[in-house]
């Protein structure tokens, strides 16, 4: 399919050119919704800490001596103060440090990115700017920068290396995330109201993610 042209605007607002994109990236017919829930199931179980941890009989303190003979007390028979049954003992089962990452095939991760470009496009959810380029690290420039480029809401802002006035800028702004090209995510797509790509990040993604 033929490339089709998308405005390029430069950080004051104004038109400076078009990029070419990909329809098969940027323009599905048909959205797999299933698909790019899979690719934010798999990002947050990879992300997981997976550090939770209890002790087991082995592990808490406490005598290994039998607490009373086995026969003629009259009374449960029992081995060690530590336990399952007994308050303060090990716990039965209890979670283990492990990894919460499964396979997920790379050919359906980018599947699953063309679906989540496709649509924000769809929505005029996508933005594409010249470059990253702004004058300081001031949190308030930069929202000013985004206001007159009409970015209302949260914005993930991608660049192919991530400007670090930009980043500092973006920092002390929880509605603001910067993020390089090869970094991008479908969790993060999805995520932030608004994607603004610089246009050198967005033809690197592009050549990444074609089919």
């Amino acid at each position: 399919m033929a490339a089709f042209q998308h405005p390029v605007l430069s950080l004051e607002a104004k038109p400076v050119g078009t990029v070419d994109l990909m329809p098969e990236v940027f323009k599905l017919e048909e959205i797999n919704q299933h698909l790019m829930w899979e690719a934010v199931r798999h990002f947050l179980a990879k992300r997981r800490a997976g550090t939770a941890k209890t002790k087991d009989k082995s592990e808490v303190s406490g005598s290994g001596r039998k607490l009373w003979k086995q026969k003629g007390t009259g009374r449960a028979r029992v081995g060690s103060i530590r336990s399952t049954l007994w308050k303060g003992g090990g716990t039965a089962h209890g979670p283990n440090p492990r990894s919460y990452d499964y396979a997920f095939p790379k050919r359906a991760r980018r599947a699953a990115l063309r679906n989540a470009l496709s649509t924000k496009m769809a929505s005029g959810q996508l933005m594409v700017v010249e470059d990253w380029s702004v004058e300081t690290h001031k949190t308030k420039a930069l929202a000013a920068t985004l206001a007159k480029l009409g970015v209302a809401g949260s914005a993930l802002l991608v660049g192919t290396e991530a400007s670090e006035k930009a980043q500092f800028a973006a920092g002390n702004n929880p509605r603001l995330k910067t993020i390089e090209s090869l970094g991008v995510n479908v969790y993060d797509l999805l995520k932030y109201d608004q994607v603004v790509f610089s246009k050198e990040a967005i033809l690197a993604l592009q050549e990444v993610v074609k089919p």
